[in-house]
């Protein structure tokens, strides 16, 4: 599985990874505790020849200075004086396509600009020459396009606050136009952002939207996309969505092959294999601890699907004892009883323990008899607010 980072083109057009996004997955894999040294010595020689390729001064002063990267204070000076020669060059020929040339070939050179301070990691430098980029630009397509190169900044450095305008922006902007593929590739981008923010019912959403649709490979590829929209789906989906919309899915059914543990970890889930969906669960682990969006998250995640699996054995009965259900799922009767002691205290599951006698009862809310309740104290509300305000109204 690849994590994701920043850019350098818009668009995956040849069906590859952006640069930047390995190199912040690579990043990512250096700080990471459960990477062996051994594996971090050939990630670190990497990352060190990704920064040299693209000139990246500014990311090797900050990664030497926390201890990733040696010191080297010829190289710097170096890329420091390559990154001078070339904004002069640019410089120039913004100036020469201002006395000489047209509007678009204006733009062209300013848009060469931005996208050279994207490849040499100048994040402020970047976002500054793109508005100047864009203030050069009319057409809805190449605005949206600039953008993405902002979303592309965004994710390198996990910047929830540019990302989130940037999405806005780029909605406002779809309002006055813009075409079917940037719509579809702009979802994927939201759903990663919602993703990495912990909204995976909405993630759920955009990707299941773009799954016939996908040309963001400058993400990441297909097959972790479909990884991450197995994941989210098996937590925000009910039984009967997931299996229209993911279980059957063609184009996931396609690929989920390719992801090690992913079909047997969705499949034995809906099918009630509950060993075969722990041990699935186990081997995805480990992808998902060394995925830089889904970390964050490992915990809340390893919660929330042990929540759906207890439920949907659970839904099956009125009573059942501990053992048949340490039994289904493979574990001992302490482990079952230790889990579902915290997810009942959490309000996570609807049932009680009797200790003596060895059994599950499950006591499901009566959702007819709730939907009574909120709807009286809905009522309540609502006489209240028009109480004060006639009050108001009065005075």
């Amino acid at each position: 599985m690849d994590g994701g980072g920043g850019g350098g083109s818009t668009s995956g057009e040849d069906g590859k990874q952006e640069k930047h996004l390995l190199l912040a997955h690579k990043l990512f894999l250096l700080s990471h505790p459960d990477v062996d040294d051994l594996s971090k010595v050939d990630i670190r020689s990497d990352v060190l020849s990704a920064v040299k390729s693209d000139d990246m001064a500014p990311l090797f002063e900050s990664l030497a200075a926390t201890g990733v990267l040696e010191p080297d204070a010829a190289l710097l000076a170096e890329m420091r004086a390559r990154i001078d020669e070339e904004i002069r060059k640019l410089d120039e020929k913004i100036a020469d396509a201002e006395e000489n040339l047209g509007e678009s070939e204006v733009r062209e050179a300013h848009l060469a600009k931005s996208l050279y301070f994207v490849k040499v990691g100048e994040k402020e430098k970047a976002l500054e020459q793109l508005k100047v980029t864009e203030g050069k630009t009319v057409a809805i397509g190449q605005k949206m396009d600039l953008v993405f190169y902002t979303l592309q900044i965004g994710l390198f450095y996990m910047d929830f606050d540019l990302i989130s305008k940037s999405i806005d922006k780029a909605k406002k902007l779809f309002e006055e136009g813009g075409d079917w593929e940037r719509k579809n590739r702009l979802k994927v981008y939201e759903g990663l952002y919602c993703m990495a923010t912990r909204n995976f019912k909405k993630a759920t959403s955009l990707f299941l939207d773009s799954i016939s649709t996908f040309t963001t490979y400058e993400l990441f590829p297909y097959d972790t996309f479909i990884f991450y929209t197995v994941l989210t789906s098996i937590i925000s989906l009910d039984r009967v969505s997931l299996k229209q919309k993911v279980v059957d899915a063609p184009e996931i059914l396609a690929v989920i092959g390719k992801v090690p543990h992913l079909s047997e970890f969705l499949n034995s889930l809906y099918n009630c294999q509950y060993k075969s969906f722990f041990v699935a669960f186990s081997g995805l682990m480990e992808q998902i601890k060394l995925d830089r969006y889904l970390q964050p998250h490992f915990r809340y995640y390893m919660r929330e699907v042990r929540t759906v699996v207890y439920s949907q054995f659970l839904e099956s009965y009125k009573s059942v004892t501990m053992e048949a259900m340490a039994s289904a799922f493979g574990v001992t009767v302490d482990f079952i009883d230790q889990e579902l002691s915290r997810f009942i205290a959490a309000g996570k599951l609807h049932c009680k323990i009797d200790k003596v006698a060895g059994v599950l009862e499950t006591n499901r809310p009566d959702e007819r008899n709730a939907f009574y309740q909120s709807t009286i104290k809905q009522g309540d509300f609502l006489l209240n607010r028009i109480q004060k305000l006639s009050r108001v109204i009065d005075l």
